[in-house]
């Protein structure tokens, strides 16, 4: 009996699980066609050259302060859009995709000025080191700025997509935006097979081959998600009178801004510590930007079953929360815990045996092959620790508390994990996989802390009112 009423409290039963699949299986079909696509892309670049591919992985962390900036304002009012959609309030769901297009539109210009007007300075903190000759600082500075300046086009279509797409996940629909993500990645792959190398008489471009059929592939993926739920319009009830009465009640936004101001501040932050403990480990030279280049790449096709468990979160929970199933909420919740960990610590199992493999596909030096490899056994021994650590602040966010996420997460990042690259990458001679190693490991008191507030209750909160 004890046997029973244990695997109860921590395992779902098959519907459970049905339930979960519906919602997780298309996002990791979706993540991991994009993030395979990405590797292949990646390894096309790298076939460039070890100076090209670190380049583009400079710009990429720093675009990547941008795009995080767009899902911390998505997930604002996607916190209270998939309580709306519990309530069944048709109008509600209207409002909060309204705060998305205004946020996502003010958002782009920002991003798009920024890059513009301080994109050198930026790039030129990561070339720095006594490890680089000037020649190949200069050249590394010369890939990242071409690839950078034509990204930019492409960063209004990344905004409109990514409002769309999770506007249709509150709804519990996940198909489309995989077909939408899918149909992006195939342009992309075949665009970079093509103007990177020059195939079928197209000119041979290198990086900015690569820039150039990222930002189509950004164009094809807005307009397949955009026009194919228009046509189910009656569907997806944020198209309901969308573009005749457009405007959100002074109230919702202050409700959005008071909980959501947190949460982008959060995503700014935290992309901000990873691009400056990025930056420190640049310190030991382009071969160990190139390394950690390749690691990211591999890390992240492993990791999409913590992006599907977190959106399964974000989405379960936060609809039970909406319809006042507050038990139902909890139980859901810790049920999904335990499977995210389970599933992604067999991830990473074969991430650390796998690891040798992969870098073997890239076109650089046998010092950065080995660099990487090893990095990537840290990695896949730390997966678990990211899944937790993941898992905890959905359940945080989807009951609103999202300055506790802020603490929780890019508060800690720039506090204790910045700190720690710091000082072990000015300060003493430890080569990088052990400076790698002891930032990962400072993620662990941060899960501990997280885990520790989700069985507090204190997330469990329904925003929206009781359920009509």
């Amino acid at each position: 009996m004890r046997i029973e009423k244990h695997e109860s409290r921590w395992f779902g039963n098959a519907d459970f699980y049905r339930a979960v699949m519906m919602i997780a299986i298309p996002i990791m079909i979706q993540q991991g066609i994009t993030t395979f696509v990405n590797m292949l892309d990646n390894i096309m670049v790298g076939q460039v050259g070890t100076l090209p591919m670190s380049g583009v992985s400079i710009s990429n962390q720093l675009i990547m302060i941008f795009n995080l900036a767009v899902f911390g304002s998505n997930a604002a009012a996607g916190i209270f859009g998939a309580q709306f959609y519990g309530k069944q309030d048709r109008k509600g769901v209207r409002d909060c995709f309204h705060f998305k297009l205004m946020s996502a539109g003010f958002m782009s210009l920002l991003g798009i000025a920024i890059l513009v007007l301080l994109g050198r300075n930026l790039i030129g903190l990561y070339l720095g080191s006594e490890a680089n000759s000037p020649a190949d600082a200069a050249a590394a500075m010369e890939y990242a700025r071409r690839y950078m300046l034509i990204m930019l086009a492409g960063l209004p279509f990344f905004s409109l997509s990514h409002v769309f797409a999770t506007s249709i996940r509150e709804s519990g629909e996940t198909v489309l935006p995989m077909q939408a993500s899918i149909t992006a990645v195939l342009v992309n792959f075949v665009g970079n097979y093509i103007l990177i190398f020059g195939h079928f008489g197209f000119p041979k471009l290198g990086i900015a081959g690569a820039a150039i059929a990222t930002v189509l592939s950004r164009i094809v993926e807005f307009l397949v998600i955009f026009l194919r739920s228009f046509r189910r319009r009656d569907q997806f009830w944020f198209y309901d009178d969308a573009f005749r009465h457009f405007g959100v009640p002074a109230d919702l936004i202050g409700k959005i801004i008071h909980r959501g101001a947190p949460l982008v501040f959060n995503e700014i932050l935290w992309s901000t510590a990873l691009a400056a403990i990025a930056q420190c480990y640049s310190t030991r030279g382009l071969n160990a930007v190139a390394a950690i280049n390749i690691n990211q790449t591999i890390h992240n096709l492993f990791a999409i079953t913590n992006m599907a468990t977190g959106n399964a979160i974000a989405i379960m929970v936060g609809q039970k929360l909406g319809a006042n199933m507050i038990e139902e909420a909890v139980d859901t919740d810790r049920k999904l815990i335990v499977f995210a960990c389970l599933m992604t610590a067999v991830m990473g199992l074969l991430l650390f045996i796998a690891a040798p493999l992969f870098p073997r596909f890239y076109n650089t030096s046998e010092e950065v092959r080995e660099l990487a490899s090893n990095l990537l056994r840290i990695t896949g021994i730390m997966m678990p620790v990211g899944s937790l650590y993941n898992s905890t602040y959905h359940t945080l966010r989807s009951g609103g508390r999202t300055f506790l996420t802020f603490l929780f997460d890019s508060f800690y990042s720039a506090a204790i994990s910045l700190p720690i690259a710091f000082v072990l990458s000015r300060f003493t001679d430890l080569n990088i996989l052990m400076v790698f190693l002891c930032v990962q490991l400072a993620d662990i008191p941060k899960v501990i802390f997280g885990l520790t507030l989700v069985s507090k209750r204190i997330w469990v909160r329904n925003l929206v009112g009781a359920a009509e």
